[in-house]
């Protein structure tokens, strides 16, 4: 799904901007087998069933870039951490994999009762602070100098291309959600968060159910997402979501 949406958003050349990256595949004929893709941000994209290790190194030393991070289907991640990573990764998790019909959306009644919009400018900060405490909570970063950095630069390409939301409670952000990618019929949630204070009254669900409604008023039919989370895989579940496979998630 990365690997689609990127392409589809910011086409096959690489100059290391936001969601481009060098791509690599296997061919059968005409037709692809394997691919991989060295992203912008360090990490490798793969959903190469055969050839994996090859692709992967392919894709790695066409790009010249370090190696952050491998994202794909676990056997897969497995095999390509086996030929490129030469340290002990920091993360190196499986999440699991969840898929819904949106025409089978489970929408939570309180909802109705609360106010779900896009966020504004002068909400960017709030939403920067959440995204540093979701990227620690998940390990998808490190403390440190580059940890503003990621934040910030997370948010703000969600706020350019109008993928992300905010649930409001009285007048009050309580929980955030987005796409971390997205096509026509397709989107994949990522980043939801709810201060641990707020947590346990249901804002997460309704933040996702909000933006899936959104989604399938668009014309989109399924969506996506992968987590390692028990209280979110019951969130999800409870809006229909159903366990479909196990996905890896790798970084250096």
């Amino acid at each position: 799904m990365f690997m689609r949406a990127n392409s589809r958003a910011a086409g096959f050349e690489d100059r290391g901007e936001p969601m481009q990256a060098t791509y690599a595949a296997a061919f059968e004929g005409e037709a692809i087998v394997a691919a991989a893709a060295h992203c912008w941000n360090g990490v490798l994209l793969i959903q190469a069933p055969r050839q994996t290790a090859e692709v992967a190194q392919a894709a790695v030393d066409a790009s010249g870039r370090r190696l952050s991070g491998i994202i794909g289907p676990i056997d897969q991640v497995r095999t390509a951490r086996d030929a490129l990573v030469r340290v002990k990764p920091r993360v190196d998790d499986v999440d699991d994999l969840y898929t819904l019909d949106l025409a089978a959306l489970r929408i939570p009644e309180r909802l109705a009762r609360l106010s779900f919009r896009r966020p504004r400018e002068s909400e960017l900060p709030l939403l920067v602070g959440w995204r540093e405490q979701y990227l620690l909570e998940t390990n998808l970063a490190a403390p440190g100098p580059r940890l503003r950095e990621e934040a910030r630069s997370g948010i703000e390409l969600s706020h350019l291309q109008h993928t992300h939301w905010v649930l409001q409670d009285g007048g009050k952000p309580v929980a955030y959600t987005a796409f971390n990618a997205r096509l026509p019929d397709i989107v994949q949630i990522g980043g939801v968060w709810t201060p641990p204070e707020l947590r346990g009254r249901g804002y997460a669900r309704c933040a996702v159910a909000g933006s899936l409604l959104q989604a399938r008023a668009e014309g989109v039919r399924r969506a996506i997402l992968f987590t390692s989370s028990a209280s979110g895989a019951r969130a999800y579940e409870a809006l229909g979501f159903v366990r479909t496979g196990q996905f890896g998630l790798l970084f250096v």
